[in-house]
C-alpha cells in the first residue's frame, strides 16, 4: 500500500503522462489544466509528508505551498509560475474567460509550460528525497 505521500506522487506521474498526450494532440487548455493538477498534486504530496495529514481540498497553489511550508524555497521563477498555473484551473472553468485564455495558447508557450510543470515535480521529489 503507498504511503500519502507516494499517492500524490503516483498521480503526478499519471497526470504528467496525459498531459504529454494533451499537448500531442493539441488540446492545448486541458494540457494547461493538468499541468496545474501536477503542481497541485506534488504541493498536496509536501503537505502529506510534513503533516503526514490528508492535504485540504484546495486548488489555489500559493495556499498549498504556504501550508507546506515550503513557499519560502520557491524562486521567483516559480512563484510566478504557481500565478500562471492558477488561471488554468480557475479562470479556465467560465465561459468567458476560457476563450480569453485559449487565445494566449500555442504549442511553444505550452510547450514551455509542460517543462516547468516537469521540473517543478522533478524539484519536489528531490526535495521529498523521493
Amino acid at each position: 500500500m503507498l504511503d500519502k505521500v507516494d499517492y500524490w506522487l503516483v498521480l503526478c506521474d499519471e497526470d504528467m503522462t496525459t498531459a504529454k498526450w494533451l499537448l500531442k494532440g493539441r488540446r492545448l487548455l486541458h494540457m494547461a489544466f493538468f499541468c496545474h493538477q501536477i503542481t497541485e498534486k506534488a504541493l498536496k504530496a509536501v503537505i502529506a509528508n510534513s503533516s503526514g495529514e490528508t492535504p485540504p481540498k484546495i486548488h489555489d497553489l500559493k495556499k498549498l505551498a504556504k501550508q507546506g511550508n515550503i513557499i519560502d524555497r520557491f524562486s521567483n521563477k516559480q512563484l510566478y509560475f504557481m500565478v500562471e498555473l492558477d488561471s488554468f484551473n480557475i479562470e479556465a472553468r467560465y465561459p468567458d474567460y476560457k476563450a480569453k485564455i485559449e487565445e494566449t495558447l500555442n504549442n511553444e508557450k505550452c510547450e514551455r509550460i509542460l517543462k516547468e510543470t516537469e521540473d517543478f515535480l522533478c524539484w519536489i521529489k528531490k526535495a521529498l528525497g523521493r
